[in-house]
């Protein structure tokens, strides 16, 4: 069968099975049997597949219209323009996390070019809260690289899994960012800090329990720990918020960022005012113009410094 004819006959059968993008995933999983981007498959309609390549492709098929995500069976999910390495220990990274990225990313900048800095200045201490496949953190790492800073910041980054913490690990390997990242097994913030963050940077999960059950099937074969934010969806956030009240985790100028849900703009804002009274809270917006990211940080005796 010819490229065409087995993309028309997946297609079909995705969208028979409830796919909400039967031909992008058709085309991005024959694209991984056949290790060719989707570019190269649409390029070519008339070429042919052999019979491995097909029976390979039509497995493939079926556990994507049994639900399974594509990102798992092909292994990898784009994000910031990186190929990251997923599987069900750790949640995909969704597009909108990429907003976090462009956030802390400027905020570190902004902080290196605010005022020259000694040779003596300790790095930015930035941490990575719940850091699943390490998507962010990596991210983050390559992307101030590229700015030829790598000896003016740190990332530590905290799993509560120990199988995500292994995925973000290889995945660091994988885009040489392992030498900028220190990994810790733990709740939240470690239970010891050798000294406060400037820069706290978090994607916990915020979807309500009663929400989760509603969401696409494959969402069903993502750990529901990095899904499930309690009843109104802030739960581990407000954990969070509570560990910084104690003091301790955060530098007196330092600021936290927080994904959040695109309904959650008023619910966070009411849950810093009540756990950490005096701290300002302020929401940058994503591309679509939707509340994304939280930015938390602790009274300051100059409003203007952010």
């Amino acid at each position: 069968m010819t490229v065409e004819e087995v993309l028309r006959a997946a297609t079909q059968r995705l969208v028979a099975s409830g796919s909400p993008s039967a031909r992008l995933d058709a085309e991005l999983l024959l694209g991984h049997v056949l290790g060719v981007d989707r570019t190269a498959v649409l390029a070519h309609p008339g070429g042919l597949l052999s019979n491995d390549q097909a029976e390979r492709y039509d497995a493939e098929v079926m556990r994507r219209a049994a639900g399974e995500p594509v990102a798992y069976i092909r292994g990898i999910k784009e994000f910031y323009g990186l190929a990251f390495g997923v599987d069900s220990r750790a949640l995909i990274p969704r597009p909108e996390t990429e907003r976090l990225v462009e956030v802390a990313a400027a905020e570190v900048m902004r902080r290196l070019t605010a005022a020259p800095r000694d040779l003596d200045d300790p790095p930015i201490r930035i941490a990575d809260i719940g850091t699943g496949s390490g998507a962010v953190a990596v991210a983050l790492i390559v992307v101030l690289r590229r700015h030829r800073v790598d000896e003016e910041f740190s990332v530590f980054a905290t799993e509560i899994s120990p199988d995500a913490l292994e995925l973000a690990r290889e995945n660091a390997v994988g885009h040489a960012a392992a030498d900028r990242l220190r990994f810790v097994e733990a709740d939240l913030l470690p239970p010891y800090i050798e000294a406060p963050f400037d820069l706290i940077l978090a994607n916990l999960p915020y979807v309500r329990s009663d929400v989760v059950p509603t969401l696409p099937i494959a969402a069903s074969y993502e750990p529901r720990l990095a899904l499930d934010g309690g009843p109104d969806g802030l739960t581990v956030i407000r954990r969070l918020l509570e560990r910084l009240a104690e003091g301790g985790a955060l530098a007196d100028d330092g600021e936290v960022l927080l994904e959040i849900g695109a309904d959650q703009e008023a619910a966070i804002g009411a849950a810093v005012a009540e756990i950490l009274p005096g701290w300002s809270c302020w929401v940058e917006r994503d591309l679509a113009g939707l509340p994304r990211v939280a930015r938390i940080a602790p009274p300051r005796e100059d409003p203007a410094r952010r």
